[in-house]
């Protein structure tokens, strides 16, 4: 009898598993939906929702942790990559998500992170910029051609900072291979330019930038958000 009841346990343990895990696809399929639908997007997006069991957190509406893959975002023309929004603290109520609905699903913070790689970053820089790679928290930029008049070939190290218009680049020392040193002030009148990226898709402005190998990689958090709200891609 024991072995028998033993049997049971394990197969009906083995059956709640089961159900947790189509249950938690099948969520995350929906949120997939969701997500797509709000930004118009060519593909879904990957959802993650962390936790176990997941049928409590169905159950009572709340999950701890949600995590959405993007991919590719664009916003005025300018393609940044690897997007991905980081959602804690997420109201769903079930009939919402069984339904595919959006109208009542919030989140209590919202982190969305992209690469802006430097390739983009150049396509905007001006037309000295030969090159970009990073330098600890700044870029590191290679110039040729004429500058104010004055013939350059140097490396100049420019600072990146989230701005309403964009992420701005602007130098913050600069060495010539030419003759003659060119002044800094100068060298900023020309060797400025803004990257036209100023949100992620969670309706907040970028307020974190950190140079990789790969890019800039940029983040920005928004508290209270309601997935109805997110602002819509610029295609």
């Amino acid at each position: 009898m024991r072995k028998v009841l033993l049997v049971l346990l394990m197969l009906a343990a083995v059956v709640l598993v089961a159900a947790d895990r189509i249950g938690v696809r099948i969520a995350e399929d929906k949120i997939g939906e969701q997500v797509a639908a709000q930004y118009d997007l060519r593909q879904q997006p990957d959802v993650t929702i962390h936790g176990i069991p997941f049928l409590t957190q169905a159950v009572g509406g709340e999950y701890k942790h949600i995590e959405v893959g993007i991919g590719d975002w664009t916003e005025q023309g300018v393609t940044v990559t690897g997007v991905k929004v980081d959602m804690r603290g997420v109201q769903a109520p079930l009939s919402e998500v069984q339904k595919g609905s959006a109208a009542n699903v919030t989140a209590r913070t919202a982190t969305a992170s992209a690469v802006v790689p430097y390739d983009v970053i150049q396509k905007e820089a001006p037309k000295e910029v030969t090159s970009i790679k990073p330098k600890g928290d700044d870029l590191s930029v290679e110039m040729t051609g004429n500058l104010l008049g004055f013939a350059v070939t140097g490396t100049a190290v420019v600072e990146v900072k989230p701005t309403a218009k964009g992420i701005a680049v602007t130098p913050v020392s600069v060495g010539s291979d030419g003759a003659r040193q060119i002044p800094l002030a100068l060298v900023k009148q020309q060797l400025t330019w803004v990257v036209p990226v100023t949100d992620l898709p969670v309706g907040s402005r970028i307020s974190q930038i950190q140079p990789t190998p790969d890019g800039l990689r940029v983040a920005a958090t928004a508290e209270n958000v309601r997935l109805n709200d997110l602002q819509s891609t610029q295609k």
